[in-house]
């Protein structure tokens, strides 16, 4: 009896794996659980890199990918502007934040010179990324953002910018 109970479990499990992995090839959603976990784990590492690299200016010389000098306390700002861009985009992406909302914290984040001085030298990073990516067009989202702000002649600085609709 023993050997027939393991014998049944061994075949539910196998049937379980295969329906996982049909679940995952055909989106349905056990995969976007999935897509999550593996989201916040990418999410998490690369958090724990960025603050390693702000804690060890030697660790910061790696990431010190820009066009010019950058002083080393910059660097650091610049890498923790990333992080809450980043942080942002990450809300963003697990469906924590709707497109709306990522924009309006963008918007708050992009009253901030030394965000805007990461964000300039980080143009360069940005032009590699094909068109149709998201990053992409989150990253042409903050630009126009940008713009929008600059060109404004209110001092109402949350009302600048027209919010993405939602995509379907």
């Amino acid at each position: 009896m023993a050997t027939q109970t393991a014998g049944i479990r061994g075949i539910v499990s196998a049937a379980k794996q295969r329906f996982s992995v049909t679940l995952d090839s055909l989106g349905i959603p056990g995969a976007g659980h999935r897509r999550r976990a593996a989201l916040t784990e990418q999410h998490r590492l690369s958090f724990d890199l960025l603050c390693k690299a702000m804690d060890d200016p030697a660790l910061a010389a790696v990431l010190d990918t820009y066009e010019s000098d950058v002083p080393l306390d910059k660097q650091r700002q610049f890498l923790f502007a990333n992080a809450l861009y980043v942080n942002n985009l990450y809300f963003y992406r697990i469906g924590a934040l709707t497109r709306a909302e990522l924009y309006g914290h963008l918007r708050v984040m992009c009253r901030n010179k030394v965000f805007r001085e990461y964000w300039e030298a980080t143009r360069h990073h940005r032009k590699s990324l094909p068109e149709t990516s998201e990053e992409y067009i989150l990253g042409r989202m903050m630009d126009d953002l940008i713009h929008d702000l600059d060109d404004a002649d209110t001092d109402e600085w949350w009302v600048v910018g027209e919010p993405p609709e939602e995509s379907a």
